[in-house]
């Protein structure tokens, strides 16, 4: 009997911001393994800003999504049947997967994960690719001594609510940036950030000098533009920039324009450097073992927001240009099953 399962491919490249009509979910055949493979099944999708830029046909560190191809992101799946001497049926994996509820995975291309030690969707959040951008980029970049002042653009989001914590166990004043009341409350009550500031109902300028009284010694960026621009002035000597997204201008048709940052960056002696995670591929797990002590002695929280269903996986990435998440955006797919 042919069994049919459910894929999201993208048919047209998104003109600014995408919108429903840039993909297509279609049903095609599960197929069968061969040796060397396990039938996974999806439980949960990570959604990410970073997917809209694969989804233009230019150069970058990553390559574009193909037209009429499905996307593919971070999945936890469960292994379902098996041909590998190295999985068997139960077995929880992660890897970077096909938007699609079931995948016929090599062996050598997704890794076990323990779901007793933290649940299956951490691995997608803290302990996962967002935990370790954000260790990565304010350690190795960011390098925040004891005292200092962090400020953190997109702060309650997957990337920014680590950083924050991060510095805070580092022992550095931290100042977050985000887009709403309930967000700002987040980040002060519940991650212990100094400072938070309401871009869309405050001058970010006027509430940076007031929660940065002794300057900016380093600036986590994730969202560039007119953000950017207010902190560039508070910036003190020697101050570290590590460049993770630029949330503001992804979906932009025109080049973005604004303020010149080399007259700031040369009058402080400044380090503005931008960075993927896959240049710390070598390093995964001395930042792993670090979140993972981290998580469990309570240094760490993190939030998810979790949308229910694979039907609703277009809706939850659209979600992500509204603001629309707290912490890590998730798609359940399924529920892990007990053999």
């Amino acid at each position: 009997m042919l069994i049919l399962q459910k894929q999201i491919k993208l048919i047209q490249r998104p003109t600014g911001t995408p919108t429903k009509e840039d993909f297509e979910m279609v049903n095609a055949p599960i197929g069968d393994i061969s040796e060397g493979e396990m039938l996974v099944k999806t439980v949960y999708i990570s959604v990410d800003p970073y997917l809209r830029g694969r989804m233009n046909d230019t150069k970058s560190y990553i390559p574009p999504f193909e037209l009429n191809q499905m996307i593919s992101s971070g999945v936890v799946a469960q292994v379902v049947d098996s041909k590998s001497s190295l999985f068997e049926k139960g077995d929880m994996v992660l890897g970077s997967l096909p938007w699609q509820e079931f995948t016929i995975a090599k062996d050598n291309t997704v890794r076990k994960i323990d779901h007793t030690l933290a649940p299956a969707s951490a691995y997608l959040s803290v302990l996962g690719m967002t935990g370790l951008t954000a260790y990565f980029g304010l350690l190795d970049i960011g390098k925040p001594k004891e005292g200092e002042t962090v400020v953190v653009s997109g702060a309650a989001g997957a990337v920014g609510s680590i950083v924050g914590q991060i510095a805070k166990i580092k022992g550095a004043h931290v100042v977050g940036i985000a887009g709403s009341d309930e967000k700002v409350k987040f980040l002060i009550d519940e991650l212990g950030f100094d400072a938070a500031i309401n871009y869309k109902t405050q001058d970010v300028a006027e509430a940076l000098r007031e929660a940065c009284p002794n300057g900016i010694d380093v600036y986590f960026e994730n969202v560039g533009g007119e953000i950017a621009d207010a902190v560039f002035p508070l910036l003190n000597n020697f101050a570290r920039i590590p460049v993770c997204g630029a949330i503001s201008s992804y979906n932009n048709e025109q080049v973005d324009v604004g303020p010149r940052v080399q007259g700031y960056l040369i009058k402080t002696s400044s380090l503005m450097q931008g960075f993927t995670i896959g240049n710390y591929a070598s390093r995964f797990g001395e930042g792993a073992k670090d979140l993972a002590t981290w998580l469990t002695e309570g240094k760490l929280k993190y939030e998810e927001t979790i949308t229910e269903g694979f039907d609703h996986t277009i809706d939850a990435f659209l979600d992500l240009f509204k603001g629309s998440n707290l912490g890590k955006a998730i798609v359940k797919v399924a529920e892990i099953e007990k053999y």
